[in-house]
């Protein structure tokens, strides 16, 4: 059969359902994750291709999808078509290599996350704590302490594994070898360690459509 060669296993991202990236030219999210969950359930329907999200992912993105206030079908079609699992993270194993190389890059992010605070320190004893003069209540120390925020996140946080969710996600594609599908660099950056494929989800939408063209031409009149 030919559908057979397409039979994968992808664990997505909350970026995926988020992105500007998978919407059409005036398209609502609304209307796009529809048409996204659509194509999915197709893609496992036609294809046999399974789509994961770990819980934690689940939860995070059901928790932005309700303060979008989206419709309740979305809801039921990510929880028909889209497979909750837990990882295993028991059984799944970690080459050394990669703790020791995150140990050591936290340990470095925690010099630079104190380099940057440093500065801040110095910066607003210089400046003081006059009101700015375009804003009535914010102070010239606030202004500094908002930018230390930015950066300290910026210098501890980007490009690294800062969440469970990450986690999760990363450790089930290695027990199920899927495909990691997100728009987050710090993940992308993170598959090589793991030894995992990815595709970016700006990307996901167009390969499925690719796969069920080339399986059967008429298929993908259900998801234009």
């Amino acid at each position: 059969m030919a559908s057979e060669a397409f039979k994968q296993r992808f664990v997505l991202d909350t970026s995926v359902f988020l992105t500007d990236e998978i919407r059409h030219d005036g398209e609502s999210l609304e209307d796009a994750l529809d048409r996204f969950l659509e194509l999915i359930a197709n893609a496992r329907l036609n294809l046999g291709i399974s789509c994961y999200v770990p819980p934690t992912i689940h939860d995070e993105l059901t928790t932005m999808l309700e303060a979008r206030d989206v419709d309740d079908d979305i809801y039921s079609k990510l929880n028909t078509w889209v497979i909750r699992k837990h990882p295993d993270r028991y059984a799944v194993s970690i080459p050394a290599n990669v703790v020791y190389s995150f140990v050591d890059e936290m340990s470095e992010r925690v010099d630079r996350g104190l380099r940057v605070s440093e500065k801040a320190v110095r910066e607003a004893e210089q400046r003081g704590d006059e009101p700015l003069e375009d804003h009535d209540h914010k102070t010239e120390t606030d202004a500094v302490i908002s930018d230390l925020r930015d950066k300290y996140r910026s210098a501890l946080r980007t490009g690294v594994l800062d969440s469970r969710e990450d986690f999760d996600l990363l450790i089930l594609a290695r027990e199920l070898e899927a495909g990691v599908v997100t728009e987050d660099n710090g993940i992308i950056a993170w598959t090589e360690d793991f030894g995992l494929r990815y595709i970016r989800g700006r990307e996901f939408p167009d390969l499925l459509e690719q796969y069920l063209t080339a399986v059967d031409p008429e298929s993908k009149r259900t998801i234009d």
